[in-house]
């Protein structure tokens, strides 16, 4: 008999980012559990229920961003008449957002569900407290509440400790579909997808796979890009709120004409852009993990990125990537033109390819996360006292 577990998300397919993806990547792997994952619908038109990969998705609202803020409500309201026949051992809450407070309510009502919480928070610390405001307290009660914490960083497992986290929280980090990322492709796809992005062979392509927000730091690379010979351009695979200001800044900066905005493009096509370009850049100001950069270093494509957040836990700066500062443009240069250095470009493109193929591949991952949820769901829980006090 499958192990049913009860997911709390903010948003599922097909409004999604890098935590749903991974969630997907996971549970499709897991066919020992039953999956039923309660989110807001957020957007009219889509079906209150189906069936995603391995996931039954029951979405609770009206159709309309205000459902997110609901679903601390609904969901579990949605979830006690749902399942009263057989109670989920296991509470399941992917990052301690929306998703986060619906486990929190849920695991309060009934004291013996096992509550486990995902941290897949990517932007800065500060966006959250900020977020939650004089409710700081019930955000925390979120972290104090769970029974288990998985962190896909080091990062994050600490931020868990300073949020009141009593226990050790466990870091399982997001992977990379080495199958579909690890295929190289043909050097007439190469020449074909550099001549539809009106970018000679002889010259050299920065790019990257980002929201266009803030936190990513897209701006230095733009302002790096007019300190650069001519010969390097700067592929954006994404889209965000940034996009307008980042065009003006193209713009004024005289380097329209070096800089390639393609919008979002499906997922399954990236191994075949980031192939056709020649370095993976990213300089955030913050950073969960950095999925985007698990997935470059797969291909092949050697890696610069701040050393913030979850960064270094993958990258070592002169041995799978390069470190650029963060708010620094001068520093982008000075990184992009040490991978002049043929041998230390070879020597980080093969560390990089071996450190994803050997600790971030999805099987190996969802072998870990299938551990993980085995001993939840089989845990004999001890109810927890004064989880919704204020402090």
């Amino acid at each position: 008999m499958k192990k049913p577990i009860l997911i709390f998300a903010t948003t599922y397919f097909p409004l999604v980012g890098g935590a749903e993806i991974a969630m997907k990547e996971i549970t499709n792997r897991l066919p020992d559990f039953e999956f039923h994952l309660v989110c807001a619908k957020i957007k009219r038109g889509l079906q209150s229920s189906e069936k995603i990969g391995n996931v039954h998705v029951h979405r609770v609202g009206f159709g309309f961003p205000i459902d997110k803020y609901l679903l601390p409500f609904f969901g579990p309201l949605f979830s006690f008449y749902s399942f009263r026949s057989s109670r989920p051992n296991a509470v399941w809450s992917l990052m301690a957002s929306y998703g986060g407070f619906a486990g929190l309510v849920y695991s309060s009502i009934f004291r013996q569900t096992h509550f486990i919480l995902t941290l897949q928070e990517g932007d800065p610390l500060e966006h959250y407290k900020a977020r939650v405001g004089r409710l700081s307290f019930l955000h925390k009660a979120i972290f104090k509440r769970a029974n288990t914490v998985q962190a896909i960083s080091r990062f994050l497992a600490k931020w868990s400790k300073d949020m009141g986290f009593q226990g050790e929280p466990v870091v399982i980090p997001n992977g990379v579909d080495t199958s579909l990322f690890m295929n190289e492709i043909q050097a007439e796809d190469r020449k074909r997808i550099r001549e539809e992005w009106k970018i000679r062979e002889h010259e050299n392509v920065l790019i990257t796979t980002s929201r266009l927000s803030l936190k990513n730091g897209i701006d230095d690379v733009i302002r790096a890009l007019s300190l650069l010979p001519v010969s390097w351009k700067f592929v954006i695979l994404g889209d965000g709120e940034d996009r307008a200001m980042l065009e003006r800044l193209a713009n004024e900066l005289g380097v329209w004409e070096r800089v390639r905005f393609l919008g979002l493009c499906a997922h399954s096509d990236l191994p075949l852009f980031l192939q056709s370009a020649d370095v993976f850049i990213r300089p955030s100001l913050s950073e969960g993990l950095g999925n985007s950069f698990l997935e470059a270093m797969s291909v092949g494509l050697p890696v610069i990125g701040t050393p913030v957040g979850g960064i270094p836990d993958f990258l070592l700066d002169g041995q799978t990537g390069l470190f650029c500062e963060v708010r620094n443009p001068d520093s982008i240069v000075r990184a992009v033109q040490r991978l002049e250095d043929s041998t230390l470009r070879e020597q980080i493109i093969q560390n990089g390819k071996s450190l994803v193929h050997q600790k971030y591949d999805w099987d190996q991952i969802a072998q870990q996360m299938k551990g993980l949820l085995e001993e939840c769901v089989n845990s004999d829980n001890v109810e927890k006292e004064g989880d919704l006090e204020r402090p």
